[in-house]
């Protein structure tokens, strides 16, 4: 144990050398701030550009691409979606609007249900944060119509309703929003949930919905 005493405390020895002193906090804060970020972090396209590189994102990911033109139409284009999935018993957070569920669906409210009960549901509805064109990514906060965390992750299938209002064209600008909205737990998805392994073959479903339809709510 000696040997492995040692060892420790080179490498804590090593960690603390290489933290500045407190002294030196401002000066690296002024340095960090005077770094130029030449990147865009505002977008330049109209709404309807952003809305189709948007689009063009989720199809070139394998997701489903769905339009909603009014509140009356919304569980119309969900109905749609999930019976062309062969689905039916669907998951939907504790405050996602009972007006959006279609009537040709089991709905069943997350009150804290537990893995098991998650995965036995043929899949999940929320709403979101905010979405991404450029990187065609879909941002999740936890909030009321989005759920907690387990909720999206656990399902085998996601409808997540993304507002037009709510895309915005670069992650910069995503960020910044995000800034102003408290420290939920965020996460950042970009189609269905895929990951490749050592040998390039690619898996869905490892970190999330292995399948994912975006209703667009104009």
């Amino acid at each position: 144990m000696p040997e492995a005493n040692s060892a420790r405390e080179e490498i804590l020895a090593r960690i603390r050398s290489s933290n500045p002193p407190d002294s030196d906090d401002t000066r690296l804060i002024q340095e960090w701030m005077a770094i130029r970020r030449p990147f865009r972090r505002k977008g330049r396209l109209d709404p309807e550009d952003r809305l189709q590189l948007f689009e063009d994102r989720l199809n070139d990911y394998g997701a489903g691409v769905h339009h909603a033109i009014s509140q009356t139409e919304l569980p119309q284009v969900i109905a749609a979606a999930i019976q062309a999935r062969g689905k039916r018993k669907m998951l939907v957070p504790p405050e996602f609007p009972q007006a959006w569920l279609p009537q040709t669906i089991e709905a069943i409210r997350d009150n804290q249900l537990s893995h098991d009960a998650l995965d036995q549901c043929d899949g999940v509805i929320t709403g979101c944060t905010l979405a991404i064109a450029l990187t065609g990514s879909i941002v999740l906060q936890s909030g009321p119509m989005e759920g907690r965390r387990a909720l999206t992750l656990i399902p085998d299938y996601q409808v997540c309703v993304v507002r037009a209002n709510q895309i915005v064209e670069f992650v910069p600008e995503a960020l910044e929003e995000l800034h102003s909205m408290g420290t939920r737990p965020i996460t950042f998805f970009s189609g269905p949930s895929a990951t490749s392994d050592i040998e390039m073959t690619r898996i869905k479903g490892v970190h999330g919905p292995r399948v994912l339809d975006a209703i667009i709510f104009t």
